[in-house]
């Protein structure tokens, strides 16, 4: 089994091969084989059960498909049928896309690369920095897979110069650094080399370069660590190369991480949410979920949206963030760093009106505790003409502050900000060690009441007791029409005259459409 499935670490083939010593044909309990096998696929959130029988399609007695080396293991052809039959039919694999197959197996996280694009042949310190993540993501059983790209239907599957075979999916089995010399020469020396173990799906054909099978270059490395290696000279299809060949050569590399989530681990330990939500189409724009990319600007916003702090839908076009490429995949990975704040996910399509359903993961330090909107306003309730509805709708932007009071001696302040409408209130992060914080922090009321000014304090973080550093008091009128605003800090009583060191910057945006923000 192991050999036929190569690459794969043994908890994978045990979630997708589920007792698999007890499907397996065996001479002692022969009336056990019942001619059905049980497979699993990690399919939009969940393991799913996929059940076949045992005849196989061949030619001439010969095994038409995928096949292993030994002609009495057959695991490889079954689990190829089962994920055929999980996809429709065998032709659907045909030039399938390695990234989705790779979650297909796992349920892990597949994120493409593009060795080309991002220059890993010339640029050292980010090959360096490639290297030490493949490493990272092998050692944690994670699965690596690479290609060469090919530019027409006719490259495919030629077979270069170096051996290296065009558009076929390499399994990266091993990457290490391994130590040159021989003896105590190379314990004291330490000079290492960064390998990476390739396999060729065809089990034959493989790199004729430097540190090939047969290559000199082996005789610079002892007998202990060839064979702690494993290197054979043999037409396997496996073969070790140097990374920084493996950049030169390869276009493409597809990295499946197997993110820990779990809180009895050594290793980073990652909050993973999920959601499942769909694209629709409607007539009624307020009900449409299928508005497409922000080339579309009028419908864009008309996309599901998921979000914590906020309770009703975006309706104006906001600051972005970040963004993934559009590409025809089933899986789609984006990973970025963000500081601590409020954000809006937007799922789309590249073209409106295209339905669908989607699964959205997301894997963050603390929990996200994420959820889709799907209200566009306060709805009106039997108790509304009692308590009464909002009549306007605010958004305030807090921009920045400068020239705060000092309180810490030299370092300045440890300033936040909080924006309070009524019984409401959306607060920043604290900023360390400055009296000119960027805050760039949005808050959206919902007022019952517009004459109710909006109130803007700054404070200073502090062991014991914050400091109050100031206010300011809006209205935030409909009416007007300057939307930036920078004014000086206030004491409590808010009082003329009572100004204290410091300006804020706002933006700020009413309306009395409820849905026109």
């Amino acid at each position: 089994m192991a050999r036929g499935l190569h690459g794969i670490s043994r908890h994978w083939w045990h979630m997708v091969i589920p007792d698999w010593k007890e499907q397996e044909w065996a001479v002692d309990r022969p009336n056990n084989y019942a001619g059905i096998f049980h497979f699993r696929f990690w399919r939009f959130g969940e393991w799913v059960d996929v059940v076949i029988d045992d005849r196989l399609p061949t030619v001439n007695g010969q095994l038409i498909y995928c096949h292993s080396n030994s002609k009495n293991e057959f695991w490889s052809a079954l689990v190829e049928k089962a994920y055929a039959k999980l996809a429709g039919c065998y032709e659907s694999l045909d030039g399938g896309n390695t990234a989705d197959a790779l979650v297909d197996f796992t349920g892990g996280v597949s994120e493409p690369i593009d060795l080309v694009q991002e220059n890993f042949s010339t640029l050292e310190d980010q090959r360096l920095q490639l290297f030490e993540k493949l490493l990272k993501v092998f050692s944690r059983d994670g699965l690596i897979s690479s290609s060469i790209r090919v530019s027409s239907a006719a490259e495919m599957e030629t077979r270069l110069s170096t051996g290296l075979v065009k558009g076929h999916a390499y399994a990266v089995t091993d990457v290490r650094k391994v130590r040159l010399g021989h003896g105590l020469l190379a314990f004291f020396k330490a000079e290492k080399l960064f390998m990476i173990r390739m396999r060729n799906p065809w089990g034959q054909k493989e790199w004729n370069g430097p540190w090939s099978d047969s290559s000199q270059e082996w005789q610079k490395v002892s007998k202990g660590e060839r064979e702690a290696m494993g290197v054979t000279v043999r037409d396997d299809g496996e073969f070790w190369m140097s990374f920084d060949d493996f950049c030169v050569n390869f276009t493409d590399l597809v990295v499946c991480r197997i993110i820990n989530t779990s809180f009895f681990s050594f290793h980073k330990t990652w909050e993973e949410a999920m959601v499942k939500g769909s694209w629709t189409r409607h007539e009624d724009p307020l009900k449409n979920r299928a508005g497409g990319c922000i080339n579309n600007r009028d419908t864009f916003l008309q996309n599901p949206q998921v979000e914590l702090n906020r309770n009703y839908r975006m309706h104006t076009i906001q600051q972005k963030v970040a963004g993934s490429v559009y590409i025809n995949s089933k899986t789609i990975f984006l990973r970025e760093l963000l500081p601590q704040g409020r954000y809006v996910i937007i799922p789309t399509t590249f073209e409106p009106g295209i339905q669908g359903e989607f699964l959205l993961r997301i894997f963050t330090d603390v929990p996200s505790n994420f959820r889709e909107l799907t209200l566009n306003e306060p709805p009106r309730t039997c108790w509304s003409g009692l308590f009464g509805h909002p009549k306007v709708v605010t958004q305030v932007h807090v921009v920045a502050a400068s020239g705060l009071a000092q309180q810490d001696g030299e370092t300045g302040a440890d300033p936040y900000v909080i924006i309070r409408c009524g019984r409401e209130k959306v607060r920043s992060p604290i900023h360390k060690n400055t009296v000119n914080p960027e805050f760039d922090v949005k808050g959206i009321f919902y007022r019952k009441d517009p004459k109710d000014p909006i109130r803007i304090e700054i404070w200073n973080n502090n062991v014991l007791s914050d400091q109050f550093l100031g206010q300011v008091t809006l209205t935030a009128d409909p009416s007007d029409l300057q939307p930036q605003h920078t004014l000086h800090l206030k004491d409590k009583s808010n009082r003329q005259g009572s100004e204290l060191p410091g300006t804020i910057s706002l933006k700020i945006s009413s309306s009395h459409e409820l849905a026109g923000i």
